[in-house]
């Protein structure tokens, strides 16, 4: 079947839902769709903890926060996106206000900030611990007054329509079925989020499976900085579950196995006088997670049946203070892991949280295939170069979501009108392909599970938190074998209603292709950066890697020069 629409959006999270409002608030006429395999509410910006960065508090500046947010990048953001990033942020978050958003208040009634990591002041809005929550429940009621916006919800989209450098709209799959549509569009805009399914430890939800980082890869747009996967320093043990920044924000403590607070020992802080103790828990996340590493080589982690762990000390704070600001982090302690944090220690371990790289836009969110925008995670703009400051992600999906948004919708009215006929013999190829992968009654010889848990431990192992050329090389030939091996695995269900080990399959194909990008960067880059630590190679060079790495079909690396705008690249700096 086949259906049209001035432009579909791939995702309903937050870039998602704020793409397509910004699209309806420029040309009502235009016909919006938005394409995504869960029910939006269920988007992965719902989990989002600790809150939004934006100057709104007095004594602090917008030059403040673009200097935080260069530094803790280690240089490599784009300091003309930066720029506008920062200047957007505050009339984004006072929007979400004026549409209803409960931020949190102060004493007397302004909005509350509270600290978070790598950044100078307090300019982290926050709704309790609830942020993500409350920010998706606002836009998604404001994108319910469109009336020209369209949901697919819970569809999987397997494949970008283009031809000749131009998008041409997607295939699709409606779960509760197993009908699979053609859905033509004069633009796209890919806002799927991030990819952290392919490494076995991580904050992500099982939804993050690097779906339209690998859609926009094959329709030939290239990722950028994809060597540089952020692991947050406090998620925990098993599930991978976030305990927000916002814990370390209000005052918590990580401690060693023998209660000492070691992050004074990594430049990040000294024992006195109490604010700077304060502050070094508040470091950037990839020095943080580089400072487990070391205590645990140094034998100062606790064992547990899922890896090495240190302690989280929330008990100072009391429980008034925890559950008026961090109800959530309790909530979420008292499931998972059957303790109270008002009376006892949290164990936690750093895990995979987001991806600083993605699908390789301008400042608006434009790919370099005609017709093809992606904003939020999925996309790298870049604002967050080789390490994200915490709380940046939230105004992040809102400024360029709102920025793709009224991107395609003027690249729209301008468009001249084109033949489809290649976008609709593409869909019924990729029909036919679908349908062909859903009654294949031959059992595979592989199960999809295992070459997953394979390729998982590959990147964990071979491209984690430290990496060297030969972990690399390892990583890069086993990723080879597995993607051999993904050809011979098959699914056994073969009902066409809610069929989730075909969208497994689908996931998996995504993932491979995405993770074999992330090594890849990662040899060619022989530096350490940010996230990016070489064991190898453990000195920044700004000569030769001052550079974006953009990945093109099948792992072409090239390299393309940053943006300075204001601040020449210098030391990184914390705890002073």
């Amino acid at each position: 079947m086949t259906a049209f629409h001035n432009i579909v959006v791939v995702g309903g999270g937050g870039a998602g839902l704020r793409a397509a409002v910004a699209i309806a608030e420029a040309n009502p006429l235009l016909s919006v769709a938005i394409v995504s395999k869960v029910y939006p509410m269920r988007s992965h910006t719902v989990s989002a903890e600790g809150g939004a960065a934006a100057v709104i508090a007095e004594g602090d500046t917008i030059d403040e926060h673009a200097y935080d947010t260069v530094s803790g990048g280690d240089w490599l953001t784009d300091q003309d996106a930066v720029e506008a990033f920062v200047e957007e942020a505050p009339k984004e978050l006072l929007r979400l206000e004026h549409q209803g958003c409960p931020w949190s208040r102060r004493p007397d009634g302004h909005i509350a900030v509270r600290a978070f990591g790598g950044m100078k002041k307090k300019r982290t809005w926050f709704a309790a611990d609830k942020t993500g929550f409350h920010l998706l429940h606002t836009l998604f009621q404001t994108s319910l007054s469109c009336s020209d916006i369209v949901r697919y919800d819970e569809w999987f989209v397997t494949k970008l329509l283009s031809d000749e450098g131009r998008v041409h709209g997607v295939v699709a799959i409606e779960m509760a079925t197993g009908r699979i549509e053609t859905i033509i569009a004069n633009a796209v805009i890919v806002c799927t989020g991030g990819c952290g399914r392919v490494f076995p430890f991580t904050t992500n939800a099982n939804i993050k499976t690097g779906d339209g980082m690998a859609l926009a890869y094959r329709a030939g747009a290239p990722l950028k900085d994809m060597e540089f996967v952020q692991y947050h320093p406090t998620g925990l043990p098993f599930t991978g579950i976030l305990i927000t920044e916002a814990t370390r924000a209000e005052g918590g403590w990580l401690l060693n196995k023998d209660g000492y607070r070691y992050l004074q020992d990594y430049d990040l802080g000294k024992p006195t006088p109490e604010p700077v103790m304060r502050s070094m828990e508040l470091g950037p996340r990839d020095r943080l997670s580089q400072a487990f590493m070391h205590e645990h080589a140094k034998g100062r982690t606790i064992d547990t049946p899922y890896g090495p762990v240190v302690h989280l000390d929330l008990r100072h704070l009391g429980a008034q203070v925890i559950d008026t600001k961090l109800p959530f982090v309790r909530e979420l302690c008292s499931k998972y892991e059957r303790i109270d944090p008002v009376k006892e220690l949290i164990p936690v371990r750093p895990v995979v949280h987001y991806m600083m790289g993605g699908v390789h836009t301008d400042i608006n969110g434009a790919t370099p295939v005609e017709g093809l925008y992606a904003a939020g995670e999925v996309a790298c703009v870049s604002i967050n170069g080789a390490n994200r400051l915490g709380s940046n992600s939230l105004p992040e999906l809102l400024v360029f979501g709102a920025r793709a948004g009224q991107a395609a919708a003027e690249y729209v009215r301008t468009l001249q009108k084109g033949s489809t006929s290649a976008a609709y013999a593409q869909g019924r190829d990729e029909e036919r392909r679908l349908t062909k992968e859903l009654r294949k009654h031959d059992a595979g010889t592989e199960r999809i599970a295992d070459i997953r848990t394979e390729m998982q431990t590959t990147m964990e192992d071979g491209a984690g938190i430290y990496r060297d050329g030969d972990s690399l090389d390892k990583a890069f030939v086993k990723l080879h074998e597995l993607r051999e091996r993904f050809d011979r695995a098959a699914v056994d269900d073969h009902s066409t209603t809610f069929n989730t080990e075909l969208v497994a399959l689908l996931e998996l194909d995504f993932m491979l292709d995405i993770a074999q990008s992330i090594v890849a960067c990662a040899i060619k880059r022989t530096e350490s950066r940010g996230a990016h630590q070489r064991t190898d190679f453990p000195k920044r060079d700004d000569e030769k890697f001052l550079a974006h790495s953009l990945v093109h079909r099948p792992n072409k690396v090239e390299y393309l020069p940053v943006t300075i705008t204001r601040w020449p690249p210098g030391e990184r700096v914390y705890g002073r």
